[in-house]
This record gives structure tokens, C-alpha cells and sequence, in this order.
């Protein structure tokens, strides 16, 4: 997950959000209709079944629905959708309308090849788990199944049927996602070893394609897709990137009027907060500490499984002080794992957050905290304990690290911390491995429903690293998604209750959730921005004059 927010960090993008609508009343557009962007690190796949991020990418990779304002799906390649009485059966019409970016049209069969090459286990899908709950899915990536058997089918060019294991309340939204957009066979035929290598080996769906990308290169551009069915809508002629990881450089950049908009670091907000070109945009991804309750040593495995030890640990962290001297942007503190004004109550329009809130549970109280930690400690039959924090050590990382490392000394008597900080590929390959006390963690969500969270802490989850284990959590969130999934309210309060328990068992420690912050040439309108899903949205983006 942390490439994940890295491509979403990587290239900076903010700006107005406006409905979902090609025409803006009263717009008065620029000559040059172009964006210049920065991006941290290069793109490292174009290849949607191998990509380990998908927060741009919904430019180029349309699939049936995309997302629009505030989330809502909006159209996508799917002129027509069908479903059945008991939710289990999708039936999508395919736009007339719909092709590629070398001009070959969208049939039913391109789905289905694209969706049986991702969940392919030797195609190694960073996401193939978004596919749970379509029919065969699981028993397919897990190599128990042939991809033959996935529950798809192309009954003609124009329609395209999916059949599911359980209703999914959410499904329309999954499909807004750019990993169920369409691959052409006859691309992949055509170039062969060279496919998704180069900008050039690659076919488009969505409003934009992309040019220049060599699979190394600091530079490349989104361009306008004359193929796309909704052309007219958009008014980009080019997006450019360029690669420069350095937030000084970025800034110097946007001074100079050579890039529209640039991500501030935490220092740099600080400075630029009262600027009139300061905007900040929050999104769906929530900051925790994750304990590995399988951890190599006997004497700190047994404090990770003691549920005393987690609570002191939680409460003895004061997240508006991270917040306030360490992080400094516009972040704010979690309420619980699922983000806040991210989902919202189907009958009371409640925030799931706020309904879902127990008082105690994530907030400082140092008093409470060596009350527990002091009970834990007597559990445990010790009087000190090291503990390793594992965390990386790009950007504020190792700063948050050292934060947490010296406030738990300090409220914890006894404790003793030792700072892992090492680069993000090497941290995330040692949490995968389950190589660590405590993990500096995150989740980002890929689309809006708690269920995007919640999935991640079950006992068979591929994410839930600290293999934390409680039945009664496994089984609310397989009735949400199951018994309870035709029934809003009940499936609601299903979610509500498993947040509650991992609350209540302190399975993880949520500290904060991220709001970044930007400056934005304010001549640039018209971008959507999202916190699920793909978070940019250039389709009806301008430059006004």
C-alpha cells in the first residue's frame, strides 16, 4: 500500500471541483490549453494488470463507470447497466461509441481478456484482490481455478455480464476503478514482449493517452484522446510531467511559472499557508501503528497480544502535538480506521467516523496510558520492555518516528525504543514478512465504503500484516459483505460494529489522516479531485485566461 500512496503523492495535482460536466458557463479559456506538472519518482508501469497505483491513471484507463464530483459515479464506457433482483448479476451495454486510442472499438471480450490476464497468478496483480466477491475470483489468483472459470461472459461485442458470489452494494463504485478498464488482446498480441514497455505500446480508453514514456524516462505527457467517446468534454490538449523529488526544487519550479502546481513539505506550509495560491485537499488514508502479534521475540510477542499494552501505547501519543510541531500541514486526527467524510450513514447521513467513535480509544491521556501500560507490564510479569519501530525514512517519516519513539519514552516507564527508519521498499518488505514490533502503517482506501478498510484486518487478509486474528471481527465483516449485503441498514451497522471492535481491541492504533497541502496556479479550474479511487480527474480540467 505504500506504492500506492506513493503514486498518489508523486504527481501533484489539485484544483476546483466542478460538476461533472464538460461545459463551464461562462468560462473564458486560455490560448494554450496545457498542465505542467511534477512528479517525484518516474511512472514504473503502464501495464494496468501489473500497476501498483492507480491515482492518475484513470486519464488514460476508463473503465464502465468513472468516478465524478465528491465520489458519485458518473458514465463511463457502459452505456447501460442491468441488475439483478438479488443483486448477483451485472449486465453492461457496451457504448457504441467506445474505442481505443488507435481507433479498434470496445467489445464485451475486451473486458473479459483484461479481467482474466489480471487475476492470472503468473501476471502477479499488486490488486487482484479488488476482484473478491466476483464469482471464481479468489480460487483463480490463488491458482486453484483456470481464469477460464471467472464469472464473466461476452454473450455478443456489446454486452458484457458479470456474475458475482455475494451482492456488493459497492459494486458500481469498484467499477469506476481503473484496474477493470479494458486491455486489448490485439495490442497485447501486436507488440507482444514490447507491450506497456513504452507509451507507444499501449492503447488508450480514457480522455487522455500517454507520450514520451520510455519506462525510465523523467518526462512524458498525457495528451488528448481523439478516440475517446466524450471528447467533446474535455479541454486539455497536454499534461506534462516532469520528475523532480526535491520539494525546494518543485517550489522554485512553480515560482518560476515553469510547473501549475507543487506539493509543499511540511516546512514549506508553514511559510506558504496565508500565500493566495495555498489550497489543501484531504484524502481517504488513515496513518496507524499496526502490532505484529507473531513478532520473533517471546517477551515482545506476548506484549503485542496484550491488549493492556496496545491501549497504553495508544493513548500515549498526543496526535495534535504530531500533528501541530512535526507533520504541519492540514492533517487531521483519526477518529478510527475508516477515514473520516468518507462514507456516510444510508438512512441518517451519519459519517461513519463519527458514529462509529468510542472516546478512550484514540485519545492522548498519559495519566490512562501508564495505567495500562503499568497493568500490561504486571500481565506480562516484566518491568521494562524494547520494543522495535519499524517506519521509513523518506520525507517526515523518520521525524513521525522519532515523535512516537520519544512520547512513548517518555509517558511509558520502562520502555525502551528502538527506531528502525530504512527506505520505504525495504520497510514494506519487512512488514510483508512480518519482521517487526510495531509498524508505522497506513491504509488508503480505493473506494468509498468502510468495506475498503475493514477488509484489510481480517484474519486471511494479505495487508493485515500484525496478524491479528478475532473471530467476531471475521464474521461482522463477512456478513457485510454477505447475509446483510441487500440490506443497507443491517450491513451499515454490521461495519459499524466490526470498527468498534477494532477499537475496542486496539488491533491497531489509527493516528491520523492525511490532508496535503498545495500551491495551485489559480488559473488552472475545473480539476476533480477525489479521496478514493483516482484521486485526479483532468477530463474537464482548463486553463482559464
Amino acid at each position: 500500500m505504500k506504492k500506492w500512496i506513493g503514486l498518489i503523492i508523486a504527481i501533484t495535482g489539485i484544483g476546483a471541483i466542478l460538476a461533472g460536466c464538460g461545459a463551464h458557463s461562462g468560462a473564458k479559456y486560455a490560448d494554450k490549453q496545457e498542465l505542467n506538472l511534477s512528479a517525484d519518482a518516474p511512472l514504473d508501469t503502464i501495464d494496468l494488470s501489473k500497476a501498483n497505483g492507480f491515482g492518475q491513471t484513470g486519464n488514460v484507463f476508463e473503465s464502465l463507470f468513472r468516478l465524478g464530483e465528491k465520489g458519485k459515479v458518473t458514465p463511463g464506457l457502459a452505456s447501460q447497466t442491468k441488475v439483478s433482483k438479488d443483486g448477483m448479476t451485472y449486465t453492461f451495454t457496451i457504448r457504441k461509441d467506445a474505442k481505443f486510442s488507435d481507433g479498434s472499438k470496445v467489445t464485451a471480450d475486451d473486458f473479459v481478456y483484461s479481467w482474466r490476464r489480471t487475476l492470472t497468478p503468473s501476471t502477479k496483480a499488486q490488486y487482484a484482490y479488488l476482484f473478491e466477491g466476483i464469482k471464481n475470483a479468489d480460487k483463480i489468483n490463488a491458482g486453484k481455478m483456470k481464469p477460464e472459470k471467472l464469472g464473466v461472459e461476452a454473450p455478443n461485442k456489446s454486452t458484457f455480464v458479470v456474475h458475482l458470489d455475494r451482492p456488493m452494494t459497492y459494486f458500481k463504485v469498484l467499477m469506476s476503478y481503473p484496474l477493470f478498464s479494458p486491455i486489448s488482446k490485439k495490442a497485447v498480441d501486436k507488440y507482444g514482449s514490447k507491450y506497456a514497455t513504452k507509451s507507444q505500446y499501449m492503447v488508450y480508453t480514457g480522455p487522455f493517452k500517454i507520450t514520451g514514456w520510455n519506462g525510465t524516462g523523467d518526462h512524458w505527457s498525457f495528451v488528448k484522446n481523439n478516440e475517446y467517446w466524450d471528447k467533446k468534454a474535455v479541454h486539455l490538449d497536454k499534461v506534462n510531467y516532469s520528475v523532480n523529488g526535491n520539494p525546494q526544487t518543485r517550489l522554485n519550479l512553480y515560482q518560476s511559472k515553469k510547473i501549475d502546481m507543487t506539493q509543499l513539505s511540511s516546512q514549506q506550509v508553514k511559510n506558504y499557508k496565508n500565500n493566495k495560491d495555498y489550497v489543501t485537499q484531504p484524502y481517504s488514508i488513515t496513518m496507524f501503528l499496526q502490532y505484529n502479534m507473531k513478532a520473533k521475540s517471546d517477551i515482545n510477542r506476548r506484549a503485542m497480544n496484550n491488549k493492556n499494552i496496545r491501549y497504553a501505547i495508544s493513548l500515549a501519543v498526543d496526535r495534535k502535538q504530531l500533528l501541530g510541531k512535526v507533520i504541519g500541514d492540514a492533517s487531521t486526527t483519526s477518529k478510527g480506521l475508516v477515514a473520516t467524510n468518507f462514507a456516510n450513514n444510508p438512512k441518517t447521513k451519519q459519517d461513519f467516523a463519527k458514529e462509529a467513535y468510542l472516546k478512550g480509544t484514540v485519545d492522548y491521556d498519559a495519566a490512562k496510558a501508564k495505567e495500562y501500560w503499568n497493568k500490561g507490564l504486571k500481565e506480562l510479569g516484566v518491568k521494562k520492555l524494547n520494543l522495535e519501530l519499524l517506519s521509513d525514512n523518506e520525507g517526515d517519516d523518520q521525524a513521525i518516528s522519532q515523535f512516537y519513539g520519544s512520547q512513548l519514552e517518555k509517558i511509558l516507564p520502562g520502555l525502551k525504543m528502538t527506531l528502525t527508519n530504512i527506505p520505504s521498499q525495504v520497510a514494506y518488505s519487512r512488514a510483508t514478512k512480518g519482521d517487526f514490533d510495531i509498524y508505522v502503517s497506513h491504509w488508503g482506501a480505493d473506494f468509498n465504503d468502510p468495506i475498503s478498510y475493514l477488509q484489510i484486518l481480517q484474519s486471511h487478509s494479505g495487508y493485515n500484516y500484525g496478524k491479528w486474528n478475532n473471530k467476531d471481527y471475521d464474521a461482522l465483516v463477512n456478513k457485510a459483505q454477505g447475509a446483510d449485503a441487500n440490506d443497507p441498514e443491517k450491513r451499515w451497522n454490521d461495519m459499524i460494529k466490526a470498527e468498534q471492535v477494532v477499537m475496542k481491541e486496539q488491533a491497531v492504533s489509527p493516528m491520523y489522516q492525511t490532508v496535503f497541502s498545495y500551491l495551485q496556479n489559480p488559473k488552472i479550474k475545473g480539476i476533480i479531485h477525489n479521496t478514493a479511487g483516482t484521486q485526479w480527474s483532468y477530463k474537464y480540467a482548463y486553463v482559464a485566461k
